[in-house]
């Protein structure tokens, strides 16, 4: 697996990128800037790691935790509810999207560690 190739990660770094830079063109609810832009952020560098180094396995299962996160943010946030959904809607689809991409690149890394390891 060549690195800086994957897609999955890719998407990742985009789903990153688009979640932190909503918070400067959204209205903020509850608390959505800190968790949209922090949880933003760090998919962003999870997704460079992975891209960098693509068979730790272990940053791909960050990667899917930080997607499940961002997904259940606006609950936790308390920004799920009330006359505006926007920063709710970018953290659901951007968290099942970067979840999904996550688990789809996870047997993949599992099989680029396991070949770079001596047998």
């Amino acid at each position: 697996m060549k690195k800086w190739m994957r897609w999955e990660d890719w998407v990742a770094v985009g789903v990153g990128l688009v979640v932190a830079l909503s918070t400067f063109v959204m209205p903020h609810v509850g608390a959505s800037m800190a968790w949209m832009l922090t949880l933003g952020i760090l998919l962003i560098a999870s997704g460079v790691v992975n891209l960098a180094m693509p068979g730790l396995v272990a940053t791909e299962y960050v990667q899917l935790a930080l997607g499940i996160l961002l997904a259940i943010a606006p609950w936790i946030g308390q920004y799920a509810s009330g006359a505006n959904m926007g920063p709710a809607w970018v953290s659901w689809i951007g968290g099942a999207v970067a979840a999904i991409v996550a688990a789809i690149a996870i047997r993949p890394a599992m099989h680029a560690h396991d070949r770079t390891l001596p047998h």
